[in-house]
């Protein structure tokens, strides 16, 4: 089988995917039997272009990084929204890769639902529709004979979702918790250092890390909703974005710092949930303090760190970069990869 693929959006995690199919296509033909084109690239911002028997990927890639668009490319149809190019293509592979919305996760909830509905596979890194309405997803993946994919949510590239899920299913993991968001843990590092807050803040800002409104990381809600995915999925939780209690890191001070580092700990803001003894998961998002000796304690700037508690294992932590055009490239990557094994098996 080939895959036809279409990219409903070509931003940054759409760009770095589009490098590493480049670099790697004849190995991943040889190493894995996926054989692909690229049909369809749909982007509210940089242009959308559609030609049946494929787009030519390097040169949308040279568009992009002369125009900052992808106007010109010509010899394709050019215009479609992401709606008509999911459902009018030939694409049997969908890459959901805009903007999230955790408030209301559109359009990207209706995004995934009219690929399923199409009986098209879909890969996302977008949070929104995972973090709001997975089990509902799911079913309609099923209903329809098709796969659905999502690793890239959590932790990027690093497989947070898949280590749990397969690597240690049948571990009886017990409770998940770590760094799940880069940006505030790059504050704190820089805190440590001597920084104020808002000091650090502004020099995440200006390396890229944090965004010219830093809410979503600096208040805690990107890592809640990452949380609701893990839970929700690795560990059978039903969590809404708005049930478990939320607190971020605009609280703490450099004396914070200090004072715990000289107590033999470390403050993180850290991401948890824990499975109860009547089957029920709850989770949380906040400042904790952390031994000096445990592992999260020691991931600093920003990388991302999950720890699973496991009755079989005790804990297994898995380290890696949570952002970034290559890193959430690849998880789309392996995600797809992965649909691949399924439908050859």
């Amino acid at each position: 089988m080939e895959f036809n693929i279409a990219f409903i959006g070509f931003g940054v995690v759409g760009q770095g995917l589009a490098k590493i199919l480049l670099e790697q296509e004849k190995y991943l033909k040889e190493k894995y039997d996926f054989s692909f084109k690229v049909v369809a690239i749909s982007d509210t911002v940089k242009g959308s272009w559609y030609r049946r028997s494929g787009l030519d990927l390097k040169r949308l890639l040279e568009l992009v990084e002369e125009n900052g668009n992808l106007k010109g490319y010509g010899d394709a149809i050019e215009g479609w929204d992401s709606l008509k190019t999911i459902k009018d293509t030939n694409a049997n592979l969908i890459l959901e890769l805009a903007w999230t919305d955790l408030k209301t996760g559109e359009p990207a909830i209706t995004h995934v639902k009219t690929a399923l509905q199409n009986k098209k596979h879909i890969v996302m890194t977008n949070k929104g529709p995972i973090a709001l309405a997975v089990k509902e997803l799911l079913a309609l993946a099923k209903e329809n004979g098709v796969e659905m994919r999502y690793e890239g949510t959590v932790l990027s590239g690093t497989p947070a979702l898949n280590l749990g899920l397969h690597n240690l299913a049948g571990a009886g993991i017990t409770k998940a918790k770590g760094i799940v968001n880069g940006t505030t843990n790059y504050i704190l590092s820089e805190m440590e250092k001597g920084l104020s807050y808002e000091d650090a803040l502004k020099q995440a800002q200006k390396l890229g890390y944090a965004e010219a409104d830093p809410t979503a990381d600096v208040e805690g809600y990107d890592a809640l909703g990452k949380i609701v995915i893990l839970a929700n999925t690795v560990m059978g939780a039903n969590l809404s974005k708005d049930e478990p209690p939320c607190e971020g890191i605009t609280k703490i001070t450099a004396q914070d710092i200090a004072k715990a580092k000289e107590e033999g700990y470390r403050w993180k803001l850290i991401a948890g949930a824990e499975l109860k003894e009547d089957g029920s998961v709850d989770a949380y998002v906040r400042p904790e303090k952390v031994p000096l000796d445990h592992p999260l304690a020691n991931i600093m700037g920003p990388t991302n760190a999950l720890t699973y508690t496991t009755k079989y294992l005790g804990d297994i932590t898995i380290i890696g970069p949570g952002a970034g055009q290559l890193p959430t490239g690849f998880a789309v990557l392996s995600d797809i990869l992965d649909i691949n094994r399924i439908i050859k098996e």
